[in-house]
């Protein structure tokens, strides 16, 4: 089974979808994680952006590794989250990373999120739910991840929420079939058991 759960910045998708694979025991796949892999070492090298994607060696887990080195917490600053959302519009960088996620996703049970999982990564998979929260909840969720000031993360995220929707390739919109989360007034807990509830759903189809 593959549950698909897309959406914006600071909506709440890493939390939530690592919360669902602990309970379900599926494998977590954080596909933001592997464009911001390569956005470092593209800021770090003198390469294309879509060569490195496709050489690149990246293993997630508990930690991020890319070519061996730990970069869990080296993809998580501001930069390279503005970075990102700029070499995943590039359809190479995007081609490559599709690839190696729909090779993961053939095998075995998976929460994967990010912001075309259900769209274009796993257009079959067995629940989609896109996360959405009002623009101040997820500037102050964001700022407060980062320490930062929630004026300044919610230009940014603007920004990044604008290059994402109108990016030609896998640009960040929720699938016809994906289900509507309205994070703003949830709690983790609140959140979690509606994505559940889906997945209680699609189980009672299939059987």
């Amino acid at each position: 089974m593959v549950i698909a759960i897309d959406g914006p910045a600071g909506a709440g998708k890493s939390t939530v979808a690592r919360a669902v694979a602990e309970r379900l025991g599926f494998t977590y796949l954080d596909t933001g994680a592997m464009y911001r892999a390569v956005a470092l070492a593209a800021a770090e090298r003198d390469e294309p952006p879509a060569r490195l994607a496709a050489e690149l060696e990246i293993e997630l887990g508990d930690r991020v590794l890319a070519g061996g080195r730990d970069v869990t917490e080296a993809i998580r600053t501001p930069e390279i989250s503005a970075a990102a959302s700029r070499v995943s519009a590039d359809p190479g960088v995007r081609a490559a990373l599709v690839r190696k996620q729909q090779e993961l996703l053939e095998h075995g049970d998976w929460v994967a999120e990010g912001r075309d999982v259900g769209t274009v990564v796993c257009p079959d998979a067995d629940v989609k739910v896109f996360l959405t929260a009002a623009p101040e909840v997820r500037a102050r969720r964001r700022a407060d991840e980062l320490g930062t000031d929630a004026a300044r993360v919610h230009g940014e995220l603007a920004d990044r929420d604008r290059r994402d929707a109108e990016r030609a390739h896998g640009p960040l919109l929720p699938a016809a079939d994906a289900v509507p989360v309205d994070t703003s007034a949830l709690d983790l807990e609140g959140a979690i058991e509606q994505v559940l509830v889906l997945v209680v759903e699609a189980r009672e189809i299939e059987a």
